[in-house]
């Protein structure tokens, strides 16, 4: 089955992001030029604004000549330009002056400026004299030529002067009106131009910020994760944090907390009903064996123990899965070989009376363990009582013990076949169906052994019988 590749939260909101920006910037722009389009505004620096100033002033007197009214405009504008001048002329040559005006521009200007209707006068950057403007206008004394300026010298400047001016010809037709159609694509370029730098910054800033906000963001729901990780059977009553978790993966946490919460109900009411019932079936086999025992001595009665044997043996299995639960604080530090010989010794009357010989073979070193001492001599006991049962009737069963933590069983008996070894480790699997193991004990002592950080495995090699090894980390 192919693997579903997951989606990176991070590299969506890099590209939504870029797109978002790119859009929004061309709305914006496009939103700006409908606007100028629809206000057709006109931006005056200071020299035309002179101009504009003067123009509204320009009026005749009674006997006809050329004056400048002093309006509350004019007015205001001379008090924020104290500096400024201007010269006033008619078709018939009359003019009127204003401030104090530099010679070029009392000059003639000749006929090309006389047509034009409006225009800039400037010169080089090291030329001290200053920029004009002049402007053929409608007045009420008629059509004038008005020439002003803000100042007489570039000396006169204060400190910095700033002047932006942008001018936007759209080809005509010969009747005069704008051709669109030639001038649209040269319109299309001149806004990629100036957009494409933007976007190209806009976007490799939010390409090298936005993983670094996502996983800072996000740094709370990392540490959730790991958490989750580690969540395991010994550990299912555990609640994820939700305090550094992102508000909008807040309500997955606490439904996966709620999960996590019922299932460990579950899980314990599963138990809790193990528990019962071996507890309950603990009374009626022990009243099955004392009838047994009464019984006369024959092969009937004598497999009828057996059986009643069988149950008693799943109901203490049964129980000693109850074990799994206990708290690792209930672990100690033991010397393994006394852990190890009270188990033999506890076996050592079974093992006899089905017909074999127990011997103990102690570690010259001490090796010490911290483990819980009753989960350990339960899987101790169940590696002992599979060999009695699987050994054959017959032979030695060996407990060895060595300072490197670990525990073999051995017997003399078939053994176990290479290919039954990983199965055998399985819950109510047997090798033999007819056999008087109920299939848990291997299985229980391979858990007990992972909670201790542990394993378990059988041996593989030329002798005769099983070997089963349980490893346990020895405390330095």
């Amino acid at each position: 089955m192919k693997k579903v590749r997951t989606r990176s939260l991070q590299w969506i909101l890099v590209r939504r992001l870029i797109l978002l920006q790119a859009a929004t910037l061309l709305i914006f722009i496009v939103l700006c030029a409908a606007a100028l389009w629809i206000a057709n505004p006109r931006l005056l620096i200071d020299n035309e604004a002179a101009v504009a100033a003067v123009k509204d002033a320009v009026d005749r007197d009674e006997d006809g000549r050329l004056i400048v009214r002093e309006t509350e405009e004019l007015a205001a504008f001379r008090k924020g330009f104290p500096n400024v001048w201007y010269i006033v002329r008619d078709r018939s040559g009359e003019s009127v002056r204003s401030g104090t005006i530099p010679d070029v521009y009392t000059k003639n200007f000749g006929d090309l400026l006389g047509e034009a209707d409006h225009a800039t006068i400037g010169f080089s950057d090291k030329d001290m004299r200053p920029e004009a403007y002049i402007e053929n206008a409608a007045t009420k004394a008629g059509t004038v030529q008005i020439v002003a300026a803000t100042q007489s010298s570039r000396q006169q400047t204060d400190g910095l002067e700033i002047n932006i001016s942008a001018t936007v010809e759209v080809v005509r037709n010969p009747d005069g009106s704008r051709n669109w159609e030639r001038a649209l694509p040269a319109i299309a370029i001149v806004i990629a131009i100036l957009l494409l730098p933007i976007i190209l910054v806009m976007g490799t800033t939010t390409l090298v910020t936005t993983p670094a906000v996502v996983r800072r963001s996000f740094a709370g729901l990392v540490d959730t994760v790991r958490q989750a990780a580690r969540i395991d059977i010994g550990t299912r009553a555990m609640q994820l944090p939700v305090k550094q978790v992102p508000q909008e993966i807040a309500p997955l946490v606490h439904a996966f907390n709620e999960a996590l919460a019922r299932l460990a109900q579950g899980y314990d009411r599963h138990n809790r009903f193990l528990t019962d019932a071996a507890h309950e079936l603990r009374t009626p086999i022990a009243i099955l064996r004392t009838r047994a025992e009464l019984l006369k001595q024959e092969p009937q009665s004598a497999r009828l123990l057996h059986d009643i044997e069988r149950l008693s043996h799943l109901a203490q299995q049964l129980l000693d899965y109850q074990l799994l639960d206990r708290p690792s604080d209930q672990r100690q530090i033991v010397d393994l070989r006394d852990l190890v010989s009270r188990v033999a010794a506890d076996f050592a009357p079974l093992a006899i009376e089905a017909g074999y010989d127990l011997a103990f073979e102690p570690s010259p070193d001490n090796g010490h363990v911290e483990v819980n001492v009753l989960q350990i001599e339960r899987a101790l006991a169940n590696l002992v009582r599979n060999a009695i049962e699987h050994g054959g009737g017959c032979g030695t069963i060996t407990i060895a013990i060595d300072g490197s933590g670990g525990i073999e069983v051995r017997d003399e008996g078939p053994g176990i076949p290479p290919e039954e070894r990983e199965n055998v480790f399985e819950p109510f699997y047997r090798l033999q169906p007819q056999s008087r193991g109920a299939g848990l004990g291997l299985n229980l002592a391979r858990q007990i052994a992972l909670l201790h950080d542990g394993t378990i495995r059988i041996l593989t090699g030329s002798w005769p019988g099983a070997r089963i090894r349980m490893e346990l980390p020895v405390r330095s």
